[in-house]
């Protein structure tokens, strides 16, 4: 439990491919976008490593995988597109990764805040956690958007802090790509990184500073032993 004396910490989460299994609805909304274009569907293992980095790069991505290159000024209406489609199609088959729940919970009840801190834009992820019934978890709830920059720019984390009202000395960011770790390294708070979200190389390549596994290991004597590590670790 967080010891008497000290200030609950908050715990960041990202949300696709962190606290949320996005995947195939992101991919259905991307493949309705490219049919616009008259190009044949993309699949999952096509863009593992970009989905959950925004629409306009997976619909970049997917364009070039299909010989069609996209000029600057073809991109925005096929974010509306893509965007219209995930919007009115949400939550479709998303749902929170094993053990997510159970861990809010644990973390609450020791008196911590959560954020989220996404590169999603705000308004779809209040929307899907809304859908999901998550969005009381939260204390604060940033995208993409939200400031003028975004993941891995530290700046994007520190404001999501800000407003979960939270000590950024007494933070955890949990996610599960380059961006979630280096916003977390940029910040100067310790990270944790699961293994089962979007990331193209193993996460233990990205030098968290803890792995778990599952969302059971997620307890309050775990953050707190992971502070004390960074603590002391950040002291030498």
């Amino acid at each position: 439990m967080t010891p008497s004396h000290a200030r609950p910490a908050l715990i960041v989460f990202d949300l696709d491919g962190t606290l949320l299994d996005t995947h195939t609805d992101l991919v259905e909304s991307l493949n309705h976008t490219i049919a616009a274009l008259g190009l044949e569907p993309v699949s999952y293992d096509d863009l593992t490593h970009l989905v959950g980095h925004g629409a306009r790069v997976m619909i970049e991505r997917a364009c070039r995988l299909r010989g069609h290159p996209l000029e600057s000024d073809a991109l925005p209406p096929l974010v509306e597109r893509f965007v219209a489609h995930y919007a009115a199609n949400m939550p479709g088959r998303t749902e929170p990764y094993p053990g997510l729940v159970a861990a809010m919970d644990r973390l609450q009840s020791a008196g911590y805040r959560l954020a989220v801190c996404t590169n999603k834009m705000e308004s779809l992820a209040l929307a899907l956690l809304d859908k999901l019934d998550l969005t009381g978890y939260f204390a604060a709830v940033t995208g993409g958007d939200s400031f003028a920059v975004r993941k891995p720019d530290a700046r994007h984390l520190t404001g999501t802090i800000d407003r979960a009202g939270g000590d950024i000395a007494r933070t955890v960011m949990i996610g599960d790509s380059i961006n979630d770790i280096a916003v977390a390294r940029n910040a100067g708070v310790p990270s944790i990184a699961v293994p089962f979200g979007y990331s193209d190389v193993p996460v233990s390549n990205l030098d968290p500073d803890m792995i778990i596994t599952h969302y059971d290991e997620l307890t309050p004597e775990l953050v707190e032993r992971l502070l004390r590590e960074f603590a002391a670790k950040v002291a030498v």
